[in-house]
């Protein structure tokens, strides 16, 4: 891995406007660039608005995905990654057949470098899983992607640095969400309108138990285990009905936040990662120390099929 400056974004998107939100991708990127990023990645179906479609029908879905690459939105990604001459990351929902996937892409100029399928998706029962890891070559740098719930299972995250990603891409839409654990939940949507009057209130909420401190209970053990750079993406504001919490940051392989967002509104985040801080850390020694011969357990037929199962409950429409 060489050294390399990358950015992540995070923005409040609108359910179903993509040329509102690619042109959002296209500012933040510029910004991103201006301050030296040379990677910019931006968050889970940022390009279509994501918790919305909970309760649509298969057509519903089919009519709103996009073929790769050839639909007009990854067309549109790369004329801007074109205009900046820089890779750009971003989600949207693909339309592959009769199936339709929650689909991250990696575009640089006119071409599609990388595309990844979320191995558990969740939030329409009429999305089909990914079945394929991904890892890529990206400016000099090793690159793996996950989406969001993928990052939650431990065995997502090392296989993907057995493979050789030395930077994992770890777009989201999550966070302040309803859970059993404690102190966690929604953030009233108020907070987020009232923002600009009382921005301390809606601080608390957004780095208390319902956000970043969630996020601090696992998001960098998964760096830290595997030696590896994390780049988290996550909106911010309104997601259909309900309040996200933004902190979109860059993670180091001693699962240190190395730069991250703050401001209360669209933001950019731009780190230097290091070829030094990937060598030095205890997580590419624990990759070396690993006894696979004690590991059959792992990957021991369950007597159940697998089943994702987010910590909030979904209600669908008949369709």
């Amino acid at each position: 891995m060489r050294d390399i400056r990358i950015a992540a974004a995070q923005f409040e998107h609108r359910n179903a406007d993509k040329d509102f939100n690619l042109t959002r991708v296209a500012d933040l990127a510029k910004q991103a660039v201006d301050e030296g990023a040379e990677i910019v990645s931006f968050h889970e179906c940022c390009i279509d608005g994501y918790t919305f479609v909970q309760q649509f029908s298969k057509q519903d879905l089919m009519d709103l995905a996009e073929s790769v690459p050839s639909g007009p939105s990854v067309q549109r990604l790369m004329q801007i990654s074109g205009d900046l001459k820089v890779p750009l990351l971003a989600g949207l929902f693909e339309r592959d057949g009769d199936q339709v996937f929650n689909t991250y892409v990696c575009v640089d100029r006119n071409q599609l470098v990388a595309k990844f399928s979320k191995l558990h998706a969740f939030v329409n029962p009429h999305l089909s899983s990914g079945s394929e890891f991904c890892v890529f070559e990206l400016r000099g740098c090793q690159c793996g992607v996950l989406i969001c719930y993928d990052n939650n299972l431990p065995e997502n995250v090392r296989i993907t640095a057995l493979k050789g990603a030395e930077i994992i891409f770890m777009p989201h839409v999550t966070g302040c969400l309803p859970s059993v654990m404690p102190g966690r939940g929604l953030v009233s949507p108020e907070l987020w309108h009232n923002r600009d009057r009382d921005p301390a209130a809606l601080r608390k909420e957004f780095y208390g138990p319902k956000g970043r401190e969630w996020l601090m209970r696992w998001l960098p053990t998964r760096l830290y285990e595997n030696g590896v750079y994390g780049v988290f993406t996550n909106p911010i504001g309104m997601d259909d009905n309900e309040v996200r919490n933004g902190n979109s940051m860059i993670i180091d392989p001693y699962g240190e936040i190395v730069s991250e967002c703050y401001r209360l509104d669209d933001d950019v985040t731009v780190a230097l990662c290091t070829n030094e801080k990937l060598q030095q850390s205890s997580g590419q020694r624990y990759l070396r120390a690993r006894r696979p011969d004690l590991y059959a357990d792992l990957i021991a037929e369950s007597t159940q099929p697998p089943v994702t199962e987010p910590g909030w409950k979904l209600r669908y429409k008949s369709s």
